[in-house]
C-alpha cells in the first residue's frame, strides 16, 4: 500500500507543468504562497488525526532546513522557470532530478560510480541539450529563454539534493510534511510582498488550476511520496520516477500547451533512457527479487 502512495505522487507531479502553465501570469512567489497554503490544508488532515497531533512538528533544526529548503527552493525556482521559458522545455530540464538522484546516490558512502552512471548522465545531458538548443524546425539555441533554462536546471539540483538528504531522515514522521508546506507558504508570501506585484487570477480556469496545484502536486503528492519512500519499495519507486518527464510532456501536448515534434519526443526519450541506464542496479535488484527460486 505504501508503494501505491508513492506511485500516486509520480502521477500528480506529471500535472505540475500543465497546471502551472494554466494558472495565468501570477508571479512565482505569489503562486507558491497560494498553492502551498492549499497544500498545508491537505497535509493538516493526517497531522491532526495522528496521535500527539502537532507535537510531531517538534523536529531538530536540520530537519526543518532540509524540508523547507527543498520545498521552497525547488518550487520557487520551478514556477519562475515556467514563466521565463516554454513550459515543456522548462519541465523537461527540471525533470532531470531523477537522473541527478541516481548519480548523487552513487557518490554516497558505500556506493561506487560505475560506467552506467556516467553513460546515463551523458545521455541525459544530450537530451537536455536537445531541449534547450532547438525549438520547432532545426536546432538553434534560443538565448531569450536562457534565464528560464537556468532556473529549471537549478530547480532540478535543489530537488535532487532534498531527496538525497531526506533519505537520511527516515525516522522523521511523514506528517511533518504539513509543517514544511506551511513554512514554505509563509516564506513565499514574504518574498512576494518584498519583490513582486500582486496579480490575481482572471477567470475560473486559472483559479481551478491554482486550486488543483495546491491539492495535488503541491499538497497530497509530497505526503504520498514521503510515505512511499520511507515505508514502500524505494527501488521500485526510484525507477518509476523516470516516467515523470514522459507523462509531463504528454500532458502538455494533450492539452495544447506545446506542439508535438520529433525533437521533443527524442529529448524526452533520451532523458528518460539516460536515467533508466543510470538506475541499472535498481532494475537488476528488482529482476532478481521477482525471479522464482530454483528447484533443488
Amino acid at each position: 500500500m505504501a508503494t501505491i502512495f508513492g506511485f500516486s505522487a509520480i502521477l500528480m507531479w506529471a500535472l505540475l507543468a500543465l497546471l502551472a502553465a494554466r494558472s495565468g501570469t501570477m508571479p512565482a512567489f505569489q503562486l507558491a504562497a497560494m498553492t502551498f497554503a492549499i497544500g498545508t490544508l491537505v497535509c493538516l488532515v493526517p497531522l491532526l488525526v495522528r496521535p500527539g497531533g502537532l507535537r510531531v512538528l517538534r523536529q531538530p533544526p536540520h530537519v526543518w532546513l532540509v524540508g523547507v529548503g527543498g520545498l521552497f527552493g525547488y518550487h520557487a525556482l520551478y514556477f519562475a522557470a515556467v514563466r521565463a521559458a516554454p513550459p515543456v522545455e522548462a519541465s523537461l530540464i527540471a525533470y532531470l532530478w531523477p537522473l541527478l538522484i541516481v548519480v548523487g546516490s552513487a557518490l554516497l558512502p558505500g556506493e561506487r560510480l560505475r560506467w552506467y552512471h556516467i553513460a546515463g548522465a551523458a545521455i541525459g545531458l544530450v537530451g537536455t541539450a536537445l531541449v534547450i538548443a532547438g525549438r520547432g524546425e532545426g536546432l538553434s539555441f534560443s538565448p531569450q529563454y536562457t534565464p528560464g533554462y537556468l532556473l529549471a536546471a537549478t530547480a532540478a539540483v535543489f530537488w535532487a539534493g532534498y531527496s538525497l538528504l531526506s533519505r537520511r531522515l527516515a525516522a522523521v514522521p511523514s506528517e511533518v510534511v504539513g509543517g514544511f508546506c506551511a513554512a514554505t507558504a509563509i516564506l513565499s508570501l514574504l518574498c512576494h510582498l518584498l519583490f513582486e506585484e500582486t496579480v490575481w487570477p482572471t477567470g475560473g480556469e486559472e483559479w481551478t488550476a491554482i486550486v488543483l496545484l495546491g491539492l495535488l502536486p503541491v499538497g497530497a503528492a509530497f505526503f504520498s511520496w514521503d510515505i512511499g519512500v520511507k515505508r514502500g519499495d524505494i527501488q521500485l519507486l526510484g525507477a518509476a520516477s523516470y516516467l515523470a518527464p514522459i507523462l509531463s510532456t504528454l500532458a502538455l501536448v494533450a492539452f495544447g500547451e506545446a506542439p508535438f515534434s520529433l525533437s521533443l519526443l527524442a529529448a524526452a526519450l533520451l532523458i528518460t533512457g539516460g536515467a533508466a541506464l543510470a538506475a541499472l542496479p535498481m532494475f537488476r535488484r528488482l529482476a532478481t527479487r521477482g525471479a522464482p527460486e530454483a528447484v533443488p
